[in-house]
Formats: structure tokens, C-alpha cells, sequence
């Protein structure tokens, strides 16, 4: 968060002096005071320097079509707030957006993450200036989600769009408070679809995202908020930013990830109706060393669930998958994100390698156990 620094008093009006300005300030004085003479045209007889010219004034006023940057930013900007936090282990600062007129709001987990574990505060402040403190309704670390709740009502909330149906080049913004700058927009396109994004830190639990990359220039504090498509439609959630390595400058290079607003808006619900969500598992642990081609399962003694989707459809240790639902997976982090990406209950077919050998088989997919 940028803090201003204390400016100093100005000084007091040269008319209000208590000594006498030094010659050169009077020089100065009078000089410009003589170019605003000539600028306004007039001799020090009065006799005007334009010839009888009619100066004319413009009173043209700019339009700003609803579809323009200006036109969509206008109506999404009263949705958008700036979210803060303090704890014991610190603070920081972030963006969500309005998803209920009664005061519910979407965020990133790991936004509001120190405060929910120690017991902090968060602080919600709309768009107008309005501050609230707000309550963790539900919070899901895998999808890196959060709902909070604030004490309003007739709040703006935001349309969702549908994430499935955008496409690569889309036109897109960015809104949210980088940095603590709040109300801040960015524009960008749709730079690709689908991207396996692992997100976390030490005290938190890994994020698996199906991400959507965007280039519009999202920051440190962005995180939260609404990424919106040409309709002024939220179609994803900035969550994430690329960086070029430990020592570089933490700052957008283009390269940045939103959650997908369908994975979201699904995530949201089941945590203001439950508290809690889930997700989809097939029941297998991972081998995320592996550096082959592929999501390999491991060979420890537990690598396959008891009465998991898995052990159903015959899987093994050491088994290599590749490809879900016709998607090749080249890693382990592509089928996290993969399976996740789909709804408990759904049926699912997978190709994996044993031995060398390819095989095929279906599975219906079940909720992790909390």
C-alpha cells in the first residue's frame, strides 16, 4: 500500500508577508505580469491587439459510448471495493466485487487468508468511499475463494458473463486496487485459455487454477478483482501474476491469470449456502517430481483412495496419466486443475500408460473429503 507523505505547510501569500519581498521577486512579479498582459491581448492604453477577432469558446462535450472502456469502467467501478486486513502476522490489501445486493462480496482466499486464520480484521471500502468491517462467510483454498459479508444493503452487483464461452483475443478489463490504488483499470485481450496456474505460499495451502491469461496489467493489490469481457460482464477472478524470478521486480509483465468466473460463481454459492466447498477428486496421489510426460501416480503404499474413482477403474501405482477427457496432460498440475475443473458426479474418461502400454478407461468422479 502506498502511503503519501506528510507535506509541509505552504507559505503564506506574498501579500500576507510579513517582510518585504527581495527585488528580484518584484522583477519576477512584474514580468509575468506583463506576459498575462499580452496574453490577454491589450495594450496599456486599452486598445485591443485582435483587430475586432471574436474570440469563440467551446462548449463541445465528449460522448462515451456504453461499449467504450469509459462507458463499461463507469458501470462496473460502483461494484468493485478495496479490501484491507491486519493481523498479528501483518497486514495487506487487495480488490473483490459486489455478487449480492445484500452485501455479499467475492475474493481471492488468499486476500483475507492471515486475518481469517488469526482472527484479524477486514475492512471492506466500496467505491464511494464507505467503510466496512466485514465477515468471512466461507473460504476454499483450493479454488483460492472467499466470500465475505458486509453490512449493506442496494449494493450494485456485478452481471456474471460466462467464462466458457470467451475466446482467445477477446477484449478485456481489469479492475481492482493495485498497490492500494483503488478504482484502477487496466485493458487487455485474452492471451489464452486454460492455463494450469499453481498459486500459494508457505502458510498456505497450494491453489490449483484452470486459469484464463490475460495481458492487462494486473499488480500486487488486483488480486480480487473482476476481470470483465466488451459487456462490462465479470468472466473471471485476477488471482494471480507471472514473475520473471525470486530477485526480479514483483510487478505485471503481461502475464497474468483470473479464475474463470463459472468455476467461480459455483464456488461461491456452495460456500454462502455451506460455509464450506468441494471439489472433484479421482483418488489418486501424485508423483509432482515427475518430469516426464504426463501426471504419473505414485507408488507409496496409499497412492490409490480405498473406494475411489480410481481403485474402481483399475488404476495403479505407477500408472502414467495422459490424456483427460481428450485433453492431453502433460503434468500433474494439468490434471489437478483438469478434474477440478469439472463437477462431482460427472463421468469422465482418461488415457493412461502402464508399462508402456496406453489404456483407456471411465470413471465417475467424487467429492474430496474435507
Amino acid at each position: 500500500m502506498i502511503f503519501p507523505r506528510k507535506k509541509n505547510l505552504p507559505p503564506a501569500p506574498w501579500w500576507q508577508a510579513t517582510q518585504k519581498p527581495a527585488r528580484g521577486n518584484i522583477v519576477l512579479i512584474a514580468l509575468l505580469a506583463g506576459s498575462v498582459g499580452g496574453f490577454l491581448g491589450v495594450t496599456a492604453t486599452g486598445a485591443s491587439i485582435f483587430n475586432g477577432a471574436t474570440l469563440v469558446s467551446s462548449n463541445s462535450v465528449i460522448e462515451r459510448a456504453p461499449d467504450s472502456v469509459a462507458g463499461i469502467a463507469q458501470r462496473v467501478l460502483p461494484s468493485v471495493v478495496s479490501i484491507s486486513t491486519s493481523s498479528v502476522i501483518g497486514g495487506g490489501t487487495g480488490s473483490g466485487f459486489v455478487i449480492d445486493s445484500d452485501g455479499f462480496i467475492l475474493t481471492n482466499n488468499h486476500v483475507i487468508d492471515g486475518a481469517a486464520r488469526t482472527s484479524g480484521t477486514i475492512r471492506v471500502t466500496l467505491n464511494d468511499g464507505a467503510v466496512y468491517r466485514a465477515e468471512v462467510i466461507g473460504r476454499d483454498a483450493p479454488y483460492d475463494l472467499a466470500v465475505l459479508k458486509i453490512r449493506a444493503s442496494g449494493l450494485k452487483a456485478l452481471q456474471f458473463g460466462d467464462s466458457d464461452k470467451i475466446a482467445v483475443g477477446d477484449s478485456v478489463i481489469a479492475i481492482g486496487s493495485p498497490l492500494g490504488l483503488s478504482g484502477t483499470v487496466t485493458t487487455g485481450i485474452i492471451s489464452a485459455k486454460d492455463r494450469a496456474v499453481t498459486a500459494g505460499d508457505a502458510n498456505t495451502e497450494s491453489s490449483y487454477i484452470n486459469a484464463l491469461q490475460t495481458d492487462a496489467a494486473i499488480n500486487p493489490g488486483n488480486s480480487g478483482g473482476p476481470l470483465v469481457d466488451a459487456t462490462g460482464a465479470v468472466i473471471g477472478v485476477n488471482s494471480a501474476i507471472a514473475s520473471l524470478g525470486i530477485n526480479s521486480q514483483i510487478g505485471s509483465i503481461g502475464l497474468g491469470f483470473a479464475i474463470p468466473i463459472n468455476q467461480a460463481r459455483k464456488t461461491a454459492q456452495q460456500l454462502i449456502e455451506n460455509g464450506v466447498a468441494t471439489y472433484p477428486v479421482i483418488g489418486v496421489t501424485l508423483d509432482m517430481n515427475f518430469t516426464g510426460t504426463g501426471a504419473k501416480i505414485t507408488t507409496t503404499e496409499n497412492a490409490i483412495l480405498p473406494g475411489s474413482p480410481a481403485q474402481v477403474a483399475g488404476l495403479r501405482g505407477g500408472d502414467v496419466i495422459t490424456s483427460f477427457e481428450g485433453k492431453a496432460i502433460n503434468g500433474a498440475e494439468e490434471l489437478i486443475v483438469a478434474v477440478r475443473a469439472k463437477n462431482v458426479g460427472d463421468r469422465v474418461t482418461l488415457i493412461y500408460k502402464r508399462d508402456g502400454v496406453s489404456k483407456s478407461t471411465t470413471l465417475t468422479l467424487t467429492a474430496a473429503k474435507k
